[in-house]
């Protein structure tokens, strides 16, 4: 390699490296297009490039937060946005539980809270679709949904009782660099009702017999894809002021928007 060519390189080996540099804590995810379980008549998503947190937001993470933002602590938050039991394992304000973890994922968190949180941190919740991308990776494929042990792993997990008290990090790393999509917490979406397992979302709104018996396997794009079925079952049967103890979240970055800046809330 000359001088000449060794010049012209340098340069592109920076731009690479800057268009996939990660933020602290966060993974690139590059975007692609993928087929959800549900969608318009099965059709692909499209989904951008993004950063997803390597792991859901912490007790700690969310500490540090209400200690910066105070409307959102237990004894202040508006039950608009949040049920009674908002942040029901801390003791206080600012103290979990006897027996929980600084490091478990929080939960008992609204949708308002998990939005605000992200928000305020020049970050958002990740779309269904974004989140469903992720989580269709194992450790080796970005789309593992046809082994048999990927969905086998997480119907197991979702047997497992008290796993949002277990600490973060310490299921198998994905393909994209990010722990715990399965076996830890369920977790919010930006869009979380995006979907609703119902004679309209199934297109047969005319037919009240396909409401019942197992009919939401109407539409589906994979009738074996159990796991699926009941994250968007769950998604479906939630509201966004419901505090839940296995419900938590991340949060993540569109890659074109990396220059969003935290926002302070009113």
């Amino acid at each position: 390699m000359n001088a000449i060519t060794f010049r012209f390189l340098i340069p592109l080996f920076a731009v690479n490296w800057f268009c996939h540099a990660q933020s602290e804590g966060m993974a690139f995810v590059k975007g692609g297009s993928y087929l959800p379980l549900y969608g318009s008549k099965g059709t692909v998503a499209e989904v951008e490039n993004f950063e997803m947190d390597v792991h859901p937001v912490t007790n700690a993470d969310f500490i540090a937060f209400v200690t910066q933002y105070p409307q959102w602590r237990k004894s202040a938050v508006k039950k608009l946005f949040a049920e009674d039991n908002y942040l029901y394992h801390w003791k206080n304000d600012l103290e979990i539980k006897d027996g929980e973890h600084l490091k478990s994922p929080v939960t008992y968190v609204s949708w308002f809270a998990a939005k605000a949180y992200c928000e305020c941190r020049g970050k958002r919740l990740p779309t269904v679709d974004e989140w469903e991308y992720v989580a269709m990776a194992d450790e080796k494929l970005p789309d593992a949904r046809i082994k048999a042990s990927y969905n086998q792993q997480i119907l197991a997990w979702y047997e497992t009782p008290k796993t949002h008290k277990n600490t973060i990090g310490k299921t198998p790393k994905n393909y994209w660099g990010v722990y715990d999509l399965h076996g830890l917490v369920w977790e919010w979406t930006l869009d979380f009702n995006s979907v609703l397992i119902s004679g309209e979302s199934r297109k047969d709104s005319g037919k009240d017999s396909n409401l019942f018996c197992g009919s939401a396997a109407i539409g589906a794009t994979d009738l074996m894809n159990y796991a699926a079925f009941m994250r968007y079952a769950f998604r479906g049967s939630v509201k966004a002021r419901y505090t839940i103890k296995n419900l938590g979240f991340r949060c993540v970055r569109s890659r074109k928007n990396t220059e969003n800046k935290p926002i302070k809330l009113p």
